[in-house]
């Protein structure tokens, strides 16, 4: 029977403990009184909040040596096996009623929601001094990056988003090469993905289903406006709608622009553009394609080259970029996606998740080795940070401290294709969060629907579009998102 939806009233995230207002770890009692760390031979008591899909794997990964204390799905139905698995872990279908019964019982959580859930869980674990472990992309807009960020500095929690390529070899190599100087300078950079693999450009439902009996609909809602069910949203499709999912950007670039971002020390961009195949209010497009621009960066010690002023671009829907020249003869692209970095010296290439890294030229360099090995899984390397004292703690690989930085800037490419209706480039303030050349009375109008009819053998095209929407205050709403009533996130620390 499903539990009954309630509105929780949570304690205040600002001031619910002394403890909370220091910024301290809150840790249950079976944690090594006084040193905020464990042994790495005792477990953690861990939870997994959206468990059907990719959670299962993340769960499973760690299931061996931790404890798995508590799951929480709102689709009983497409997560029962994976309830069946662990049937000692104690079951519910709300994260928030979760935290309430079992906070002392809990040391960490995984969480892989829909990606317009992941900055709730995640925020509020953090804020009951729990370890997270959140799927990619860490959150569904630029504020809720941002606030993850802060939150997992200010509790001293260890944090690591799912971006497991993050941990491999490939990222390691792009890093020393890179910083050597083995291509030189790189003012431009290609990256690409063959996906989505999921239905997009698609029009909303005109009519809704009944709710299976194992689905709590609302729940799945969450902060997101209320619609009917159909079963084209959820249980897996809910990448391609924007008021759930951040289309083929949240999904593949935090895989395939990680390496970018590490390698070349990027934060936030100053401009951006998109355009894409027909942009609809609520279904991502079948392709996009994204520019973003990075100022100079200065360069860090043990550096060989500059950071000059970069420009990154991004095709997904399967559309490659040209070859380079000197490309071999018939070898293809990486088929899940992948980067070019366009340097002074030689061009750099990877795969995604940053694998099979290799010069155009064929060098095979021989950089010094300056990066940590990972020699568990992703999922193990934030075990072991977790049971390391703050103070001592080796981060993860993609700990939130560059974690959200990074996922920034993929939420930007979505702002960008969002608001291509401007038809300029927009220039970004990253500080302060907003657009700094969007006029208080500049609109845009986005299609609704797209139909279209034969007639003597001529498509005749049938499109719905908006009335004219404020751009800034559409804009305002992407970056920092107005929650449904019921749903709420702490305050952004200082």
């Amino acid at each position: 029977m499903k539990e009954e939806t309630r509105k929780i009233t949570r304690r205040s995230f600002v001031g619910t403990t002394g403890a909370a207002i220091a910024g301290l770890t809150i840790l249950p009692s079976n944690v090594v009184s006084g040193l905020g760390h464990r042994v790495p031979s005792e477990k953690l008591n861990i939870a997994g909040i959206g468990i059907g899909g990719v959670g299962a794997t993340n769960i499973r990964n760690v299931a061996s040596t931790e404890n798995i204390v508590a799951l929480c799905d709102v689709d009983w139905g497409y997560s029962k096996r994976v309830f069946d698995a662990y049937p000692s872990a104690k079951k519910f279908w709300d994260f928030r009623k979760m935290y309430d019964e079992m906070d002392k019982s809990i040391d960490a959580v995984i969480i892989a929601t829909a990606d317009h859930t992941h900055a709730l869980a995640a925020a509020q674990a953090m804020t009951l001094g729990k370890h997270v472990y959140l799927q990619k992309p860490l959150t569904h807009s630029v504020y809720e990056s941002r606030l993850l960020t802060r939150l997992a500095a200010n509790h001293k929690v260890a944090t690591s988003m799912g971006n497991q390529g993050s941990s491999g070899e490939g990222v390691n190599l792009i890093m020393e090469w890179i910083q050597n100087g083995e291509i030189g300078e790189v003012k431009k950079v290609e990256t690409f993905t063959n996906r989505p693999i999921w239905p997009q450009g698609l029009n909303r439902p005109a009519k809704g289903e009944w709710v299976p009996e194992t689905l709590n609909w609302d729940l799945f809602i969450g902060p997101a406006p209320m619609r009917p069910y159909h079963s084209i949203y959820t249980p897996w499709n809910w990448r391609g709608w924007w008021d759930f999912g951040t289309g083929a950007l949240g999904d593949m670039a935090c895989h395939i622009l990680h390496p970018v971002f590490k390698g070349l020390k990027l934060k936030y961009p100053v401009r951006a553009e998109g355009n894409s195949t027909l942009l609809l209010t609520d279904c991502a497009p079948n392709a996009q394609s994204v520019k973003l621009v990075f100022p100079e960066r200065p360069t860090p010690k043990g550096s060989k080259v500059r950071y000059p002023e970069v420009e990154v671009t991004w095709t997904d829907g399967g559309i490659l970029p040209m070859k380079p020249k000197d490309w071999p003869e018939g070898k293809a692209y990486d088929g899940d996606g992948g980067c070019i970095f366009h340097g002074s010296k030689d061009t750099l290439i990877c795969g995604c998740y940053g694998r099979d890294p290799w010069l155009l030229t064929g060098r095979v360099p021989a950089s010094p080795k300056t990066e940590r090995r990972v020699t568990t899984s992703h999922e193990m390397d934030w075990v072991r940070a977790s049971k390391e004292s703050p103070e001592s703690r080796v981060m993860t690989k993609s700990d939130f401290s560059e974690a959200g930085p990074f996922n920034e800037m993929v939420v930007m490419g979505v702002l960008a294709v969002r608001l291509q209706g401007l038809n300029k480039t927009l220039e970004w303030d990253g500080e302060k969060m907003e657009f700094t050349n969007i006029g208080d009375d500049e609109t845009i109008e986005i299609c609704t629907e797209n139909h279209f009819n034969i007639t003597d053998g001529h498509p005749t095209f049938d499109s719905k579009y908006t009335d004219p929407i404020n751009a800034r205050q559409f804009a305002a709403e992407m970056i920092r998102h107005n929650y449904r009533s019921g749903w709420s996130l702490p305050e952004m620390p200082a």
